[in-house]
């Protein structure tokens, strides 16, 4: 729950849903999500930092079934650190396949970028876990929609040369409606534990992301939620709070920010159709405190004004 405070947005601020006027995107409180099935659409869960096995990574599963249940997940995005402490294979069973048992067992299908932790031990074993969906290959992408929405897989933890070159062949080569990478390390963050990865990652990404088109990109690492001010036409999401979370981690007065949580664990629910991306940020608890639409733009990846 948001403190009231100058250092912290209010909880009905949260929920209202903080649609900011930016450069970027345009934002809106959304509505609930409807629970028919359509072609036209694609609805996908996001988790990040989740691995521990512990109690609150056990309430957030939970409350990302009872969301499948509502309106079904064609994915979910799991953005790294998905099995702490080191990645190793030891702990799949009891960090990942018995707090998502439930998911699991409908067939929801996770594809997993690796993060700092699951690279001390376990870079191997995620790479070849079939739960995990990743086929052998670090770096991968994943469409859906006929076209709608093609997902780009990143490995931040060893981005290269290599890497780079099939970032922009497979951009380059995207026809999807919406493009949307995932990964671990985030490019913009407000986070006072790590914060915004600069040093060399977004001088090689953010280009890539402007020249084709990308409009969202989701990362983790940060134990936190937030949704910043779209950078150069880019929104940014952190949502690195599935397991571990970090309470008052996040700087207020960071000008990245266009709202954010630190107070609770979250997961975020994402919905899109040809115009529109509808999003949520739902706590363990159950509580929406973020939520909001950004509208597709030929001309700019997205387009911006305030609710």
């Amino acid at each position: 729950m948001y403190r009231k405070a100058s250092a912290l947005i209010t909880r009905r601020e949260a929920i209202a849903s903080l649609a900011t006027l930016a450069a970027g995107a345009f934002l809106r409180p959304a509505s609930v999500f409807g629970s028919g099935p359509d072609d036209s659409k694609t609805r996908f869960a996001v988790v990040g930092d989740f691995g521990t096995g512990e109690s609150d990574e056990f309430a957030v599963a939970e409350q990302m079934l009872d969301s499948h249940r509502k309106a079904s997940f064609d994915l979910v995005l799991a953005v790294g650190d998905n099995i702490y402490p080191n990645g190793s294979a030891r702990y799949f069973v009891k960090h990942f396949e018995e707090p998502f048992a439930g998911l699991l067992k409908e067939h929801v299908k996770f594809y997993a970028v690796l993060g700092n932790h699951d690279v001390e031990e376990g870079r191997k074993d995620q790479l070849n876990y079939d739960l995990f969906n990743m086929g052998g290959s670090n770096y991968y992408t994943i469409s859906r929609g006929n076209g709608l929405v093609e997902f780009f897989m990143l490995d931040t933890t060893a981005f290269n040369a290599g890497q780079a070159h099939w970032l922009e062949n497979s951009l380059r080569a995207s026809r999807a409606t919406w493009r949307i990478a995932a990964m671990h390390h985030p490019i913009y963050s407000s986070g006072k534990k790590h914060g915004s990865e600069t040093k060399g990652l977004r001088a090689v990404l953010e280009p890539l992301f402007t020249r084709y088109h990308v409009q969202v990109v989701f990362a983790g690492h940060d134990h936190v939620y937030e949704r910043t001010k779209p950078q150069k036409f880019i929104q940014h999401f952190i949502t690195g709070a599935g397991g571990k979370m970090r309470r008052g981690d996040i700087d207020m007065k960071s000008p990245l920010r266009a709202a954010s949580y630190d107070q609770d664990n979250s997961f975020m629910v994402v919905e899109i159709d040809e115009d529109e991306m509808t999003f949520k940020s739902i706590s363990e608890k159950g509580e929406v405190v973020d939520s909001g639409v950004i509208k597709q733009s030929a001309s700019v990846g997205v387009s911006v004004r305030s609710a």
